[in-house]
């Protein structure tokens, strides 16, 4: 009986093994992935059969890409023409820069609008908002203002305080007849259900979550979360940075304390661009309202700066990590300074050896991260990453004053990235981002300055301080690093 027994267990066992290889063999042959992040995929199907691969399914699949984003509408705003009109004035040195910084990015803004079909504004006044009561109070003015539309899309949206008063705010403008919109995400706001809308609904509002799970507890799309943040009020005023919506983001939570993050509000023909990526996201999201061309969603809109931008997305929908190669040509084009402030920091090969280039070269290379994790794993994989970059030559900072969540990349003076991406490979390729990149001299001081004055309230992470840690810390950084491709 014995013997039977064993028998069983070894061809379970022998059956177990055989499904590790078959699944390893569609890893592998099938998905076609980024080296590293096959083998840490694969370490995860060895070491935790079948339970692995459960993990993969929900985790580690590639996106079906087809006809995800899709808006005739495109056509009618007149984008398709712009953008090659762009792409060929550049190209053949005829095109008009308005200032001498935007015209020294003219590979990135060409590299930009052929990767991205990103369109040039240069007529844009930018307020940079780095407080969240100030980004709030901002964004609720404009809310009270509005005439006819009101589109918010953010990651997460809480029940709290916070989240109600811009609720309440939105309904009463619905009522007023100004048409409203909100798009989140479904696991960033898992707190969110059907019922809590009901009164803005009832009020001709609409809401639509992002990749909802049609199952209950298990969303299949897990890995693949909507991380944009921007409104657009009226087609006139745009908002695109790090602030989702909840208490937290007050300073609130005592966890955190005081959240240091950045925003923009901006004014000019950029509101168009950050208008057609809520179109993109909202009939992705929404299968009975579609978004319909209308001239009342692209006013025209009157010259209120000289700040040059282009909005850039990227997402596991595209093949390219537009957001990364802008980083990427933004760091080689720095000759002054590289500031880098990011949550999480876990670049891929190439933007690491990007930094460590720029930092042996001379440049001054800069990071900032935060003194405390909200995801352990990712929290060690950083600082595994900034002491290699050390060793270089580059200068890292732990803000001490609360939690910094902004992610900016700004050099030379010149140019600027400000958005929803993070350095790390989940913001590359796995969740649909957006950036602005910012090529204006007065934007990019003062967000360096910002940077510098941040400084204040942070602590110099030096190769001394680094080389003291313990050897705990330095197995957590170790595991957390042979994870991170896919953290």
């Amino acid at each position: 009986m014995d013997f039977i027994s064993f028998d069983w267990i070894s061809i379970f066992v022998g059956f177990i093994f055989i499904l590790n290889f078959f699944f390893a063999g569609i890893l592998i042959f099938l998905e076609r992935k980024d080296a590293s992040a096959t083998w840490a995929w694969l370490m995860v199907l060895f070491f935790i059969p079948i339970a692995g691969f459960a993990l993969y399914l929900l985790l580690g699949r590639s996106l079906r890409k087809k006809h995800l984003f899709n808006w005739e509408g495109r056509k009618r705003v007149g984008i398709e023409q712009l953008i090659r009109y762009q792409i060929d004035a550049i190209h053949e040195r005829k095109f008009h820069f308005k200032s001498e910084e935007t015209e020294k990015m003219r590979d990135l803004i060409y590299m930009q609008l052929v990767n991205n079909a990103a369109v040039l504004t240069q007529d844009n006044q930018v307020d940079i908002l780095v407080d969240g009561r100030k980004k709030f109070k901002a964004l609720f003015d404009d809310i009270e203002d509005a005439k006819d539309h009101i589109h918010i899309q953010t990651y997460i949206l809480r029940r709290d305080n916070l989240g109600r008063e811009l609720y309440q705010l939105l309904v009463k403008k619905a009522k007023q007849g100004v048409k409203v919109r909100v798009l989140y995400d479904d696991m960033g706001s898992r707190g969110m259900t059907k019922r809590y809308f009901r009164e803005l609904r009832a009020s001709g509002g609409e809401v639509e979550a992002f990749f909802p799970s049609k199952v209950p507890v298990i969303n299949p799309r897990l890995n693949y979360r909507n991380h944009r943040k921007i409104s657009i009020i009226d087609g006139r005023v745009g908002y695109i940075g790090g602030f989702n919506i909840g208490d937290e983001y007050l300073g609130l939570d005592k966890r955190f304390g005081y959240w240091r993050d950045t925003h923009l509000r901006i004014e000019g023909s950029a509101v168009h661009p950050l208008q057609t990526r809520f179109i993109l996201d909202w009939n992705q999201a929404s299968h009975r309202y579609d978004i319909e061309y209308s001239d009342i969603y692209f006013p025209p809109i009157p010259q209120k700066g000289d700040v040059g931008m282009q909005i850039v997305s990227s997402g596991p929908d595209s093949d390219w990590e537009q957001i990364k190669t802008g980083y990427l040509k933004l760091i080689n084009n720095a000759d002054k300074y590289v500031y880098i402030q990011t949550p999480y920091f876990i670049p891929d090969v190439s933007l690491l050896d990007a930094l460590r280039v720029a930092a042996l070269s001379g440049v001054d290379v800069r990071i900032m991260i935060p003194n405390k994790p909200d995801h352990m794993f990712v929290y060690w994989a950083t600082y595994s990453y900034v002491g290699e970059l050390m060793k270089a030559g580059a200068r890292i900072y732990v803000y001490e004053k609360g939690f910094i969540h902004a992610k900016t990349l700004v050099t030379d003076d010149e140019a600027a990235s400000v958005g929803t991406a993070n350095i790390d490979l989940r913001s590359f390729s796995l969740n649909f981002e957006v950036n602005a990149f910012l090529y204006h001299q007065e934007t990019a001081t003062s967000l360096a300055m910002i940077f510098e004055e941040d400084m204040k309230d942070s602590t110099e992470l030096t190769p001394e301080i680094y080389q003291e840690r313990s050897n705990l810390i330095k197995f957590k950084e170790s595991i957390s690093r042979l994870l991170s491709p896919i953290l």
